[in-house]
């Protein structure tokens, strides 16, 4: 008889290095990714915070866009202003449906002759497809399936990148340049998905192995898995997707204007325009915030949030207890009446209320690195 069976899960070309250092191995949007090492992650976190942790996202996509008119053909698909991308900077961005929902959230960067794309783990073949369906015939989409994806986060990072690439420390935040390591080339970034100045590198995956360890080798640095990188994403308020954001959620209900320029408000031109452009002027029904619960039990997702009288006015998208505030932190989604900073709510845990602020966002502030020179 036939049985059903889970596909199997891809590994990145860390994989082995994870098992060697001890990490514990977790399925992970189709990848079995390390989600702890043997410090276990209240430890990955603060060493994230005080020095320098490196993450394996490998999981995540790269792809090129290649060709004439890539770059109206890009922004065709997202709300932000890649026309106006100079060479070497990034944007945050992302894929959105007719009707204002995200598809996905992006990062490009302009090389100069070819646009780079980072998009995430779990949305991999649904945005190679949605790209590959409307980019025009003179543009050229290419999966990076060869390369590895490295992350170097905390304040140290930068030191540690000045010793083993000199002028990356010299980058300013959401910029980008080439870089040759040990023989190897890499295309470094400096963004970060935790709130502290870190740097994105993307590696042969053939040299990804002899790049980690030679990060590794650095006493600021250590390996950190998945399970730090929740709590420290969750700290400096970022959302992830499938979570905090998706396909029934909008930019202006997500908090993400700020991703919107001046002259893509004006012209429009994207999917979903007209809801999104509607709620920038009106403002959205609901709008994520940051929840501080009282006491020290952390709220987690889906749990309701009511008001004082026990009615429903919003779900909790991400939380747990956040080491760096020394207590729970959550954020998620209420009605726009009970948005504003400080207004008390209460959390269900257990069919319980639980006294909750909404509380301002990040939780931790961010470190991101400006450049005064750029």
């Amino acid at each position: 008889m036939l049985q059903d069976t889970e596909p199997a899960l891809s590994r990145t070309p860390l994989h082995d290095l994870h098992v060697a250092l001890g990490a514990r191995m977790v399925p992970f949007a189709g990848y079995e990714m390390p989600v702890q090492y043997s410090g276990g992650i209240l430890a990955e976190h603060r060493w994230t915070r005080d020095k320098a942790g490196l993450f394996d996202v490998s999981h995540m996509g790269q792809a090129t866009i290649r060709g004439d008119g890539r770059v109206a053909a890009l922004e065709a698909l997202v709300p932000g202003d890649v026309v106006a991308l100079a060479p070497g900077r990034m944007r945050y961005t992302m894929f959105t449906a007719d009707d204002g929902g995200i598809l996905d959230d992006i990062i490009v960067t302009n090389v100069g002759d070819y646009l780079f794309l980072v998009i995430n783990a779990a949305r991999k073949q649904v945005d190679l497809d949605h790209l590959g369906a409307a980019l025009p015939a003179s543009c050229e989409l290419e999966e990076l399936s060869d390369r590895a994806l490295l992350a170097l986060q905390g304040p140290a990072a930068a030191t540690v990148m000045a010793r083993l690439a000199l002028g990356a420390e010299q980058l300013d935040f959401m910029s980008a340049a080439p870089f040759v390591v040990d023989g190897s080339p890499l295309a470094v970034t400096r963004s970060g998905y935790t709130g502290e100045d870190g740097f994105e590198i993307s590696v042969p995956a053939a040299d990804a192995v002899r790049i980690a360890e030679l990060l590794l080798g650095q006493d600021e640095v250590a390996p950190v898995g998945l399970g730090a990188r929740d709590t420290l994403r969750l700290e400096a308020g970022l959302c992830l997707y499938g979570h905090d954001i998706n396909e029934t959620t909008t930019p202006i209900e997500a908090g993400l204007a700020w991703t919107i320029s001046k002259r893509r408000r004006a012209e429009g031109g994207f999917p979903g325009a007209e809801r999104i452009l509607r709620e920038i002027a009106d403002g959205p029904a609901r709008r994520r915030v940051g929840l501080a619960p009282e006491g020290r039990a952390p709220a987690r997702e889906h749990a309701e949030v009511v008001d004082a009288h026990g009615a429903r006015i919003g779900t909790v998208t991400s939380g747990g207890f956040g080491p760096t505030v020394g207590a729970p932190v959550a954020m998620g989604y209420v009605d726009a009446a009970h948005a504003a900073v400080d207004t008390p709510v209460d959390i269900l845990v257990r069919d319980k209320p639980r006294p909750t602020r909404v509380a301002q966002m990040p939780f931790v502030a961010h470190r991101y690195f400006k450049n005064p020179k750029v």
